[in-house]
């Protein structure tokens, strides 16, 4: 049975999958940390599962730092009124604990036979989910609609980057503005052009391979804290890693394999490149025109060899909206599906049967 006494434990154990790790979970971990001593989380993945084990254990240590995370793959049967199942996954259970366990702390009823095969005092904690009404099956079935629930580093994880890029003065940051105004969502800003502005010895001074590994990592960086604050699961950014690599090609010569290798690392989940045919504006920061379509189809060279999917936009600003919103649509459509838990793959198994 739960127990009703907050008394203070030894030893707690919250156990889950954390596919994703959501608001109840952090509930749970945090009512476990308070009465407890130590507590033990362990997270238990299955190999067909879509986000990687080390992820989410990195998501668990950043968002709960004082438990114990330990992590490991268990395929065992899910289901929890065959013994048989329960002896296969006490095994791994008990071979992840440092010690013997005092409590275990969990919302479902699992929790009460996970206790008495410890031989520990089960705390059930928000039972019925009815403080905290979320689950992972909720979140998978509709991530945007359960936004609330994930914490910013499970939404950095999460989200989506589409990435507006073209050659000078082609309207690319106009239009990353735009696009988030009219998806109500965070825009990164070029860094490199704030680099431009601030270099010692102005546009004058030839530039160095180092200056654009340093744009590369500010521009990086702006971009993983806009991750973490968006406020739907959709981040726009006017340039990216592939863009700088061309700017580097253009101002100082062949870029270095690593900084190729980072752009790779780093794809977004769509490019939309920003049309040459509008009138040239020298801004003082601008080479000139007379380069533009030159860069602008080297532009287009680049993201027809490499895999993610991109268009050129062209015409009005409404007129770009529109025609890069279809895409980022169909984007957006398909861009949060999961494999099933294995609990579910074992209930559709059957049901087949």
């Amino acid at each position: 049975m739960p127990d009703p006494v907050a008394e203070r434990l030894g030893h707690g154990l919250v156990l889950g999958k954390f596919y994703p790790l959501h608001a109840g979970h952090s509930n749970l971990i945090r009512t476990a940390l308070a009465r407890c001593d130590r507590v033990t989380v362990q997270l238990l993945g299955a190999s067909q599962e879509s986000i990687p084990l080390d992820v989410r254990e990195q998501w668990l240590r950043e968002e709960h730092p004082t438990a114990r995370i330990v992590s490991a793959i268990d395929d065992a049967p899910v289901d929890f009124d065959s013994a048989d199942a329960w002896d296969e996954h006490m095994v791994l259970i008990r071979a992840l604990l440092p010690a013997p366990v005092d409590a275990v702390f969990s919302s479902d009823p699992y929790g009460a036979e996970l206790a008495a095969r410890l031989g520990a005092r089960w705390v059930q904690v928000d039972p019925g989910r009815r403080f905290t009404p979320i689950s992972g099956t909720a979140i998978r079935a509709d991530v945007p609609g359960h936004w609330w629930a994930l914490a910013p580093v499970v939404r950095a994880w999460l989200t989506p980057r589409v990435v507006v890029l073209g050659a000078e003065s082609t309207g690319s940051t106009t239009l990353a503005e735009a696009l988030a105004d009219h998806y109500d969502t965070e825009w990164v800003p070029e860094y490199g052009r704030e680099h431009s502005e601030t270099r010692l010895g102005g546009l004058d001074t030839p530039w160095r391979s180092d200056e654009f590994d340093l744009i590369v990592d500010r521009q990086i960086a702006l971009e993983d804290a806009a991750l973490r604050r968006v406020p739907r699961p959709l981040l726009i950014c006017d340039t990216d890693v592939l863009a700088t690599t061309l700017w580097h090609e253009r101002y100082v010569g062949p870029t270095p394999t690593g900084m190729l290798a980072r752009a790779a690392a780093h794809p977004p989940a769509l490019y939309v490149l920003t049309g040459d045919e509008i009138p040239f504006v020298q801004d003082g920061m601008r080479d000139g025109e007379h380069i533009r379509h030159a860069m602008q189809e080297r532009f287009r060279q680049t993201l027809a060899g490499q895999s993610v999917p991109w268009l050129e936009v062209t015409g009005s600003v409404a007129d770009r909206v529109s025609q890069a919103a279809v895409a980022i649509d169909r984007m957006l459509t398909g861009a949060f599906e999961f494999a099933r838990p294995l609990e579910q793959q074992a209930a559709l198994d059957s049901a087949q049967l």
